[in-house]
């Protein structure tokens, strides 16, 4: 991609991530040109690198919208996430040299500074490089950049917890010590079994809370057209 390009997919793939740009939301591409002052080739670069990762699509007679995901999509998606990031910190356990060690335990200690604050923007970047780290230390690059397409295309919908006490992120820091300990200590399925485990409980907290709008939708339109 070209720089006007990368600039403009990291500023709308950091919109869509953060739940600013809502599923179905239509991304206009002669806007979009107007809104960065530039021709509509670097968007139109910007919005296939969208699509690549998933998070925009292509539709006719609609255009490039931001995906939809199915229930049955998203259990799907974060399943296989589970797997293939247990399987990163497996290999991290095994493959990791003292230098990504040394990095991870210091992204550990960043991440309890910023719990101890409730810093929930710092946390979530940490967070970010903490399992980005542990990604690259697999030294795989298949199963890496799996597993960051994935924590992508997923990113929004764990964000959309709530953050009301700090229960949440206080537990997410205790399951990063106990994954870190077991890739320092080179305790392959330690790691695996800790990063599965962690993974899954977000994924069980991500589909309750889908689970829970959508009842409240429910409720809002029986009560809606209960008149009717």
């Amino acid at each position: 991609m070209s720089t006007y390009a990368e600039d403009i997919y990291n500023k709308l793939a950091h919109q869509i991530i953060h739940g600013e740009m809502p599923p179905g939301h239509r991304l206009d591409e002669q806007g979009l040109a107007t809104l960065f002052r530039v021709s509509r080739t670097p968007v139109r670069e910007a919005l296939k690198e969208l699509a690549a990762r998933g998070l925009v699509e292509f539709q006719p007679r609609k255009g490039v919208v931001v995906i939809e995901i199915s229930r049955e999509q998203l259990a799907d998606m974060l399943d296989a996430e589970c797997e293939i990031e247990a399987l990163c910190a497996r290999l991290a356990s095994q493959k990791m040299n003292a230098l990504e060690k040394s990095m991870l335990q210091d992204l550990y200690e960043q991440g309890q500074n910023a719990a101890a604050a409730s810093d929930w923007d710092a946390y979530w970047e940490i967070n970010r490089q903490f399992h980005d780290l542990i990604g690259q230390g697999a030294h795989n690059d298949t199963l890496a950049t799996l597993m960051r397409d994935l924590r992508i295309r997923l990113a929004a919908f764990r964000q959309a917890q709530p953050t009301e006490n700090g229960e949440r992120l206080a537990r997410s820091h205790e399951d990063h010590g106990a994954v870190m300990r077991a890739i320092v200590a080179g305790d392959p399925e330690s790691a695996y079994t800790l990063m599965r485990d962690h993974n899954a409980r977000l994924a069980a907290g991500v589909l309750q809370l889908l689970n829970t709008q959508n009842s409240e939708k429910s409720r809002l339109y029986r009560k809606r057209y209960a008149t009717v």
